[in-house]
């Protein structure tokens, strides 16, 4: 039976379907385990997959570190592992294993040798007191902290030296984003300074008042309420031997955040080589909520000087600085346009002596992604969405254009360039496996293989196989599709598929060779479906008029290009068009909703996470109005345009037509969609006698984050899309009993 635990993870709501019963999910998932486990991809087995996080080379090039996370279904929780490679042998040793969290890894040379620099919780259930009297201290054991250790490079085969495993911060609270000093000198982190006031200190004698007074907007933001703090830069002197003993806060007394929430991290501050200066990104505007605008600050380590504002006037988003290896120059990303989230990431960078700027990306019709400088200090390195996958390209700075270094149908992701400038560590990914890491020449794009994550599960599994199609839209122009097929997929033959179209989210995010946790091709196609994703209008990687296009047209050609790549694979006489579902999360949940009342008679079954229903509740009730403003013109009571533009494009003024039968999901703690969108229209769906279900998760938000309730979502998802697409092959649900 399903575990009780399980059961109540997510409330299932329906009264015209009866309820998923335990025995009936419990017999599809059994019948799926005895025909498919051994084989194919399956949701736990999902969960099985180990996750690369980090990854860094030592200072002499001969290793790398890198971290690996592992979820354990039963316990529904993670724990991660720190591993090091020595490069040339191959030979690998996992250094740290089973830590709560491990991140912000990095090698520094240090006087003594090359040393470990990581943040992480070692495990330990408690707090430990250490020393007497007067010398007597706590350690923040159970709080992310800093630690450093000597891995024993000396051996092909590295072994931590536990004796040197040192905890260099001792910060109640915790810290987060590590960044070393070059010279191994002084640490730079993020910690969590509370500058707000609840309303029972504000009233002191009323302990138990249970509320908020909320004078401004961002008063929650993605999936959390604002906690009274705002995260701070600070730098500490470190000797090596221990916890540091003092800290200065670079931002006391600023109520803003350094990263800039709530996705940033440490790519948004860097050390200068001499490790003399810190470069940060800062968000300090007074409507927050509806502005883009972040700058690039710049402030002396020793407090000689305060902070300085080097992209002031520049009105979008402007992050992630960077020094040359030389010293010379600073380079960052930075958006043109104000409060327009997804405009072409440039790659600029300043003279430091003269303070001059350029764009080394002019004139390049795509956008750019952690740019990292070469050795030589005169080019960059990026990554940058291209038809369907991510590629890295080299520009210069005295020349235009740019440069592709790598190949493939993968998504490349640069890690770390070694010091001779030749190779690069990246990572690689497709939709059927995800990410490993590998040494890539920079010449000729020639990849060797570094880590084995996954090796063991992947060596015996039968895996699907992907497809690139182009498909004609209605006004002319070309759409790129990736269509995956299951692993028996035989084109030529008498069967007929079930399929479904994938809507993708953003509105402006590419359907790369990434591999989901929840969105996943491989899965699908494992189960049995034939999966197209269409690249439709608004995503990146087909030039900047494609991308920009969804803005202000949200039902319009966007709408359209998905249903022309629907119509297109089903007029293959592999495909049962009678069998054809679409799904699809946040903007593809809103998709979902809009096709819905329009898709005439296209798909059997709909399934939306997360969806947009009704664009002025959304408008009321989102967080970032800097994007519904520039993507939607702004709140539907600015102008009877506009206003006409909210009528023609929400969901919710086509649902007299409803009658596809609907799967709805969402979490109680997406702000970004609240989760009013999501019974919104089940409310619409039920009211209409729509065959409908409601999948609520109360503790997640606009993703799902923990492992059962991941295992759950796609059991449900599963039982909904089978109902409809394979009606002979999958049991009818138990009727539950009065």
């Amino acid at each position: 039976m399903m575990r009780p635990q399980l059961v109540l993870l997510a409330l299932l709501f329906s009264t015209s379907l009866p309820p998923i019963s335990a025995s009936a999910v419990e017999t599809a998932t059994r019948g799926q385990q005895q025909t498919e486990a051994p084989q194919r991809m399956t949701p736990e087995l999902l969960w099985k997959l180990g996750r690369l996080g980090e990854a860094v080379v030592s200072p002499d090039g001969s290793h790398v570190a890198y971290t690996v996370r592992h979820y354990v279904l039963a316990e529904n929780r993670g724990r991660s592992s720190l591993h090091v490679v020595h490069l040339k042998s191959g030979q690998e040793t996992v250094v740290l294993r089973d830590w709560p969290s491990l991140n912000s890894i990095q090698w520094i040379t240090t006087p003594a040798g090359p040393r470990l620099f990581f943040i992480g919780r070692d495990g330990q259930s408690e707090n430990r007191v250490v020393g007497e009297g007067d010398n007597q201290k706590t350690l923040f054991v159970e709080t992310s902290q800093a630690w450093v250790m000597n891995p024993n490079l000396q051996n092909t085969s590295p072994l931590p030296n536990n004796d040197d495993l040192i905890q260099a911060t001792n910060v109640e609270g915790g810290i987060a984003n590590l960044k070393v000093s070059p010279d191994g000198k002084h640490l730079a982190f993020t910690v969590e300074v509370k500058m707000d006031k609840t309303v029972n200190e504000l009233f002191e004698d009323l302990p138990q008042a249970d509320a908020r007074i909320i004078d401004s907007l961002m008063y929650r933001h993605w999936d959390a309420w604002h906690d009274y703090a705002y995260t701070h830069l600070h730098v500490a002197p470190f000797d090596g031997k221990g916890p540091i003993t003092s800290m200065t806060d670079l931002m006391e007394g600023l109520k803003a955040n350094c990263p800039v929430p709530p996705f940033a991290g440490s790519e948004q501050f860097n050390w200068s080589p001499d490790s003399k200066e810190i470069a940060y990104t800062l968000k300090d505007v007074p409507d927050w909520a509806e502005s883009t605008n972040s700058d690039v600050y710049v402030v002396p380590v020793d407090g000689s000087a305060a902070p300085r504002n080097i992209t002031k006037g520049m009105p979008g988003y402007d992050n992630d600085p960077v020094y040359s290896p030389n010293g010379k120059y600073l380079a960052f990303h930075s958006m043109k346009r104000a409060s327009f989230e997804s405009d072409r990431n440039r790659v600029m960078v300043m003279n430091r002596q003269t303070g001059k700027m350029m764009d080394a990306t002019q004139g390049l019709d795509q956008t750019a992604h952690g740019a990292t400088w070469m050795p030589d200090s005169e080019s960059l390195v990026f990554a940058s969405e291209t038809k369907g996958t991510d590629q890295l390209f080299q520009v210069q700075l005295n020349k235009r254009g740019a440069m592709q270094l790598t190949q493939g149908r993968f998504n490349w992701g640069l890690q770390e360039i070694l010091s001779g400038g030749k190779q690069a560590l990246v990572s690689r990914m497709d939709m059927l496996r995800p990410k490993e890491l590998f040494l890539v020449d920079l010449k000729d794009a020639t990849a060797k293989t570094v880590s084995h994550i996954n090796d063991t599960i992947y060596a015996d599994l039968e895996l699907p196989t992907i497809e690139e199609r182009w498909v004609e839209a209605t006004d002319g122009k070309k759409i790129h599709c990736w269509v995956i097929n299951p692993p028996d997929f035989k084109p030529d033959s008498d069967k007929q598929w079930p399929m479904l179209t994938y809507c993708q989210g953003g509105p402006q995010g590419q359907i790369g060779q990434w591999f989901s946790y929840r969105w996943n091709f491989h899965l699908m196609a494992s189960n049995g479906y034939v999966v197209v994703a269409p690249n439709r209008r608004g995503l990146p990687g087909f030039g900047r008029q494609w991308n920009d296009q969804i803005s202000g047209d949200w039902g319009g050609q966007a709408m359209q290009d998905i249903l022309s790549a629907t119509d297109s694979m089903t007029a293959e006489p592999y495909i049962d068009r009678k069998r054809t579902a679409a799904i699809g999360a946040s903007f593809g949940g809103y998709t979902v909703y809009w096709l819905m009342g329009n898709h005439s008679d296209r798909f059997c079954s709909m399934v939306a996470h997360c969806g947009v229903f009704n664009l002025e509740s959304m408008y009321g009730a989102t967080e970032e109005l800097f994007f519904v403003n520039y993507d939607l013109g702004g709140p539907y009571w600015k102008s009877a345009a506009i206003q006409k533009d909210y009528d023609t494009f929400s969901p919710n003024r086509f649902v007299a037509k409803w009658k596809t039968p609907l799967l709805v999901i969402h979490g109680e703690k997406d702000f970004r969609v609240p989760v009013t969108q999501g019974m919104e229209a089940f409310t619409a769906a039920q009211v209409q006698h729509v065959p409908s279900r409601f999948l609520y998760y109360p503790a997640e938000g606009h993703w799902v984050m923990s492992p059962q309730n991941g295992v759950l979502w796609h059991r449900v998802f599963f039982e909904w899309v089978d109902r409809f697409c394979k009606p002979t092959e999958t049991p009818e649900p138990d009727t539950p009993e009065n």
